[in-house]
């Protein structure tokens, strides 16, 4: 049977200003590091940055790779791995135009008067809405991959099941795993496509951007001031799961206005019970057992508005 994560550790970004080696130094990991930047996409291999910083000690799992020579031998799989992929992508349009009419009428209710109590019942009321719009959305995401396994059992093909044995074989002569950032749903695809998380035994386990995003129970993508379009957070898909009641806002200094109550209750509250932690460059923490470890510049999204610095020992539904 295999062994739970060591420890599970979130990290701020890496690429400027990386602060993961003094972190797997404190944690106390020795050995080699298993590496994940499958998320770069065509750019997987221009890890030297990494593989130095690390002391030379990591080892590159190659998840991009390994998925374009699984596609490039296995037609049928990448045929039918394109067509789910396009399904998706349907059903993430719908969602969003849904998503969007349901917060235009929370932002209306919310500037209607009416005695407080009314007020109260009608925001709680759309606040559901939209959480049970977004648990709509997951579930037929999950269907729809569900059912992609179910018909394809992937692990099962020749080529997939090869790369898993040689995966397991690297994994098992390793300490740990990093996963770095990218491409979110790229580096989700091909962390699902190999089971990676069924692959672990005991390993220490650290992520940062897309990485921690990816290994949640779901992704979010989220900008309250994207270059276009409007700042709507919107659930993309199931994730891996590893992390669990964690809601991982990673670049919180471009991506987040923190300073704006009204957006900060409706993340915190949408998102609830899972606990939105802000990561921003050179922070980190480590999850155990329900409780938010060793944390630096990491913050907590509360429901009243207010953003709080995370303390040791913080409790978190886990």
């Amino acid at each position: 049977m295999k062994k739970p994560p060591r420890a599970i550790v979130l990290l701020g970004a890496q690429r400027f200003d990386p602060t993961l080696a003094e972190v797997v130094e404190a944690l106390g990991v020795d050995g080699p590091i298993a590496t994940i930047t499958a998320g770069w996409q065509e750019r997987e291999n221009d890890d030297t940055e990494l593989h130095e910083h690390l002391g030379r000690r990591s080892v590159n799992l190659r998840l991009h790779e390994r998925a374009e020579d699984v596609f490039r031998a296995d037609r049928e799989l990448h045929e039918a791995h394109r067509k789910r992929q396009d399904v998706l992508r349907h059903k993430q349009d719908f969602y969003r135009i849904r998503l969007e009419h349901e917060l235009g009428a929370a932002q209306v209710i919310r500037t209607r008067r009416a005695p407080p109590e009314v007020l109260a019942e009608e925001l709680a009321a759309s606040m559901e809405s939209i959480r049970e719009l977004d648990r709509w959305h997951l579930a037929q995401c999950a269907r729809v991959r569900d059912e992609f396994d179910h018909a394809w059992r992937p692990w099962e093909r020749r080529v997939v099941a090869r790369h898993r044995r040689e995966i397991e074989q690297v994994l098992a002569g390793c300490a740990a795993l990093a996963v770095a950032g990218g491409h979110v749903a790229s580096l989700l695809n091909r962390l699902l496509l190999f089971g990676i998380g069924d692959l672990l035994d005991g390993h220490a386990l650290f992520a940062w951007t897309a990485g921690a995003m990816a290994l949640s129970e779901r992704v979010v993508l989220f900008h309250d001031a994207p270059p276009q379009g409007p700042g709507v957070a919107e659930v993309l898909d199931r994730g891996v799961g590893l992390v669990k009641n964690v809601v991982p806002l990673p670049h919180p200094e471009t991506r987040l206005h923190l300073g704006d109550g009204e957006r900060v209750t409706l993340m915190a509250q949408r998102f609830a019970p899972g606990a939105c932690l802000a990561l921003p460059a050179r922070s980190h923490v480590t999850l155990g057992e329900g409780r938010l470890v060793r944390p630096r510049d990491v913050s907590l999204l509360a429901s009243d508005g207010t953003v709080t610095p995370v303390v040791d020992g913080t409790v978190y539904d886990a």
